[in-house]
């Protein structure tokens, strides 16, 4: 018996019946890092991100194929968008034999900046996610960016004969994009809302005028995450949202959060 008649008698352990009578809610792959393709500003931007992919699997299936997540990153359109992950999704439960599912990408990508006065340019790094998931034939897709930016407390400020503390604080925005919605426009609702946004390359005229700017825009981390959720809710290509803020705090060695749901 050569090669080839042997592999077509291999037996497929993973589809044999189990007796055990117990469902499996999510089974698959975690940490693949495979490259991602995005529209970021209007110009394609090549990441690679961290996959995390599964499915439900029935009581009486003994096992999932393993391999056949990773084929199937090997089909991802490029570039991904919302609708194209959905129609993914579908190919992946396909693929599987599966009719509930879930996918997770995590991935940096870049926006490139002009600084305030000098405009000199860079590129700063934010974190995406993308999640798809099919629950009782309902798809959901949720985009997700962290947002570092930078706050200053209006009561240290007002307390203060000179100076006030201020920080880096980062805000992580997850909305549902009920429409087309890009990944630079969710950074801005979450930069516009800051005392000020960051630059990852400053000149001495920008560092003053972000001091400043900064001095005259104080927000607690309650004003932040009200402010970004005020922007989501005036956005009607957004269905539900989340907004967490994580201020770390100057003067302190733990931070502030706050957080507002749209569920």
């Amino acid at each position: 018996m050569n090669h080839l008649t042997d592999a077509l008698h291999i037996p497929d352990t993973q589809s044999e019946r189990d007796e055990r009578h117990l469902a499996i809610q999510r089974v698959g792959v975690k940490d693949v890092r495979w490259p991602l393709v995005l529209a970021v500003s209007g110009q394609i931007q090549h990441s690679v991100a961290q996959w995390d992919l599964d499915v439900a699997l029935p009581a009486e299936q003994k096992g999932t194929h393993m391999s056949r997540f990773v084929a199937w990153l090997d089909t991802l359109p490029a570039p991904l968008h919302t609708e194209a992950l959905a129609e993914a999704l579908g190919r992946m439960l396909e693929r599987l034999g599966a009719t509930e599912g879930r996918i997770e990408a995590r991935f940096p990508f870049f926006v490139r900046k002009r600084a305030p006065v000098s405009g000199v340019q860079s590129l700063l790094d934010y974190q995406g996610r993308w999640i798809a998931e099919r629950r009782g034939g309902t798809t959901v897709i949720w985009m997700e960016a962290a947002v570092p930016v930078k706050s200053l407390c209006p009561c240290s400020k007002k307390i203060s004969e000179y100076g006030a503390h201020n920080q880096r604080s980062l805000v992580t925005a997850r909305v549902e994009p009920l429409a087309p919605l890009a990944w630079h426009e969710l950074v801005r609702y979450a930069e516009e809302a800051a005392s000020s946004e960051i630059w990852p390359l400053l000149k001495r005229p920008d560092e003053k005028w972000i001091t400043e700017r900064a001095y005259e825009n104080p927000k607690f981390v309650e004003d932040l995450v009200r402010d970004v959720a005020l922007r989501l809710n005036a956005d009607n290509r957004v269905g539900r949202y989340s907004v967490d803020v994580e201020n770390f705090e100057s003067i302190h060695n733990h931070s502030a959060y706050a957080r507002i749901e749209r569920l």
